[in-house]
């Protein structure tokens, strides 16, 4: 920094691009450190890898909703429909429903992680390149843009999570209600409730 100064003013008094390099260059940016460019694109990366990862298991879980919402359609037809066993398939379904619409919520969110990801990851890199022109006006938009766009993808992919954690808890508590309308539909089996 104390070598910079010098430079500045000398390269002001000639009146050059270069002073408009030299100046812009003691903000603590990319020309001091050359891992900063691959550390402002490495970190949406892995995130956007992260997201990617949510995105595929989310799908799968989806996957299987719908399938066993045909299972418990299937149980539903074969009831009476003013027993109890068709009441209790009802709720299964209910819950399924829910299940189902907080998992299209959540993969929502881990798409528009992933997307937001990406989109900071490629403002970061038009962000280095202005910096290496001396834009220090374009820079200012693109870090304020890459933080942006990081920051919301952290908040979408962190909600997402969230939406996982409650369905996962909603299809364990469906699952204890399901072993026990197994349970009283055949007592003499021996089959423990799960």
């Amino acid at each position: 920094m104390l070598l910079l100064k010098p430079l500045c003013t000398y390269a002001y008094a000639k009146r050059t691009h270069i002073w408009r390099l030299a100046c812009f260059n003691r903000l603590p940016l990319l020309g001091n450190n050359p891992f900063a460019v691959l550390t402002a694109v490495v970190a949406p990366a892995i995130l956007t890898n992260a997201s990617s990862v949510f995105a595929l298991g989310t799908s799968n879980r989806l996957a299987r909703v719908v399938d066993r919402t045909r299972v418990v359609y299937a149980d539903l037809a074969r009831s009476v429909t003013d027993s109890m066993e068709y009441s209790e398939w009802m709720e299964q379904l209910e819950a399924l429903r829910l299940r189902g619409r907080m998992l299209l919520r959540a993969l929502r969110l881990f798409y528009a992680a992933l997307g937001l990801f990406a989109a900071s990851a490629l403002v970061s890199v038009g962000g280095s390149i202005v910096t290496y022109y001396g834009r220090k006006g374009l820079f200012e938009v693109a870090a304020g843009l890459a933080v942006m766009t990081g920051a919301s993808a952290v908040i979408a992919l962190v909600t997402g999570c969230t939406l996982m954690v409650h369905e996962t808890r909603l299809a364990v508590q469906s699952l204890t209600k399901e072993g026990e309308i197994w349970k009283r539909q055949q007592p003499s089996t021996g089959l423990r409730a799960f």
